[in-house]
């Protein structure tokens, strides 16, 4: 009896703490270092010339539709397990890669359309706190269709309250380092002459006439002028008008059959209309969407003149949650006036994590295991070199 009791001692006291560290060591890893360790495989694109005035590229950051759930939708684990994930990606991000500017394409939450005063504020304190900025990087949302609803839904205090919480007005002109971004509101697109729309239409003509001053085009008409001119980059939560998806080709673009399905104007992507207004008032040199929650890339180029041709790529970014995608991805945009150098950079997929965890816990298991039964060996050696034959 006494010599069970010692053996059951001496295997809690060696077993135990080496089955706590290894749980330990199981959860770190698989919330925290995982992260890491795919994440750091994804690194800025370097441009293939130096800029002309030898100024240090902008290197941005963007993220779409990250669907923060309210209380209507979801189950609590599934929101709670879904921002984590989120968190752990973006803040792995901003350690990894320290960007300047982060950019947001839109539904950043899933019920922000209907969702109360108290229950708003509350989306946005989470989602400020999730997606945390250090210092000295910027972070710029533009507003989606799950944020304050689709055109007809809207209601100026809908409108109003995301543009003063998130500090996201219609249209924004931002300039860094000589690169502007047109941030813009895709469902004050719709052309039908609203207050929000005639708004929208207003600014986005007041940016054009500055960029045009600016590049000392003739058909200038006023005198605010940017320091320097580069064309600029686009950002809005709706893809530019496409007939469908059949035309991406990337791994992550949409599945097949719903990558043939036709899209509807002003529901799927902006329409054709507004879509030639923004290239002939803007002339992009890119241009990011989001709304699908899956990759593209379309080569665009417009001819509004028979001697003027305005050539562009348009990126689609997929979905940055989980629960949108099995493999949520970002991009990081290394941007000079001259070039813009896009990587797309993946993060761990949900079977990646989950077959982790059960190979380390099994691996674990036959570690004790075979600890347990070299120690018994070792332990009943011991006993008999001991005794008196």
């Amino acid at each position: 009896m006494a010599f069970l009791v010692r053996k059951l001692r001496r295997s809690f006291t060696h077993i135990i703490p080496r089955l706590f560290i290894g749980i330990v060591f199981i959860y770190v890893y698989c919330e925290y270092l995982i992260y890491y360790v795919t994440q750091i495989q994804c690194g800025w694109i370097m441009l293939s010339k130096e800029p002309n005035d030898a100024v240090e590229p902008v290197y941005a950051m963007v993220i779409a539709d990250t669907h923060l759930l309210g209380s209507r939708n979801g189950h609590w684990f599934d929101k709670w397990r879904r921002e984590w994930q989120m968190h752990r990606a973006f803040q792995t991000a901003m350690t990894l890669h320290k960007p300047n500017v982060v950019f947001v394409l839109g539904d950043l939450f899933d019920e922000g359309k209907w969702c109360p005063e108290k229950e708003f504020n509350d989306y946005v304190d989470r989602f400020y706190t999730l997606f945390k900025v250090p210092d000295g990087t910027a972070m710029y949302a533009v507003v989606g269709n799950h944020d304050i609803g689709f055109h007809y839904r809207i209601t100026p205090h809908l409108a109003k309250r995301f543009e003063n919480k998130l500090k996201s007005p219609p249209v924004q002109l931002v300039s860094i380092r000589g690169n502007h971004f047109v941030l813009i509101n895709s469902m004050a697109m719709e052309g039908d002459g609203c207050n929000l729309c005639a708004r929208t239409v207003a600014e986005i003509a007041n940016i054009s006439n500055i960029l045009k001053c600016s590049s000392g085009s003739s058909l200038c008409k006023g005198k605010k002028r940017l320091e320097r001119y580069s064309r600029p980059i686009i950002m809005q939560h709706y893809p530019l008008y496409r007939e469908s998806d059949s035309v991406c080709t990337e791994p992550d673009a949409a599945p097949l059959p719903e990558r043939n399905g036709l899209f509807e104007e002003r529901w799927d992507c902006l329409s054709k209309e507004s879509t030639e207004y923004l290239v002939e008032s803007l002339h992009p040199r890119a241009a990011f969407g989001a709304h699908t929650h899956h990759s593209c890339v379309v080569r665009h180029s417009f001819v509004p003149t028979p001697d003027h041709k305005i050539e562009f790529i348009e990126y689609t970014v997929p979905s940055f949650s989980w629960r949108n995608r099995l493999d949520p991805k970002y991009y990081l945009l290394t941007i000079s006036p001259e070039e813009v150098k896009v990587s797309k950079c993946g993060m761990p997929r949900e079977w990646t994590l989950q077959i982790t965890a059960i190979l380390m816990t099994l691996a674990l298991i036959v570690y004790l295991r075979y600890y347990i039964s070299m120690d018994t060996l070792s332990y009943n050696y011991k006993q008999l070199s001991g005794k008196k034959v």
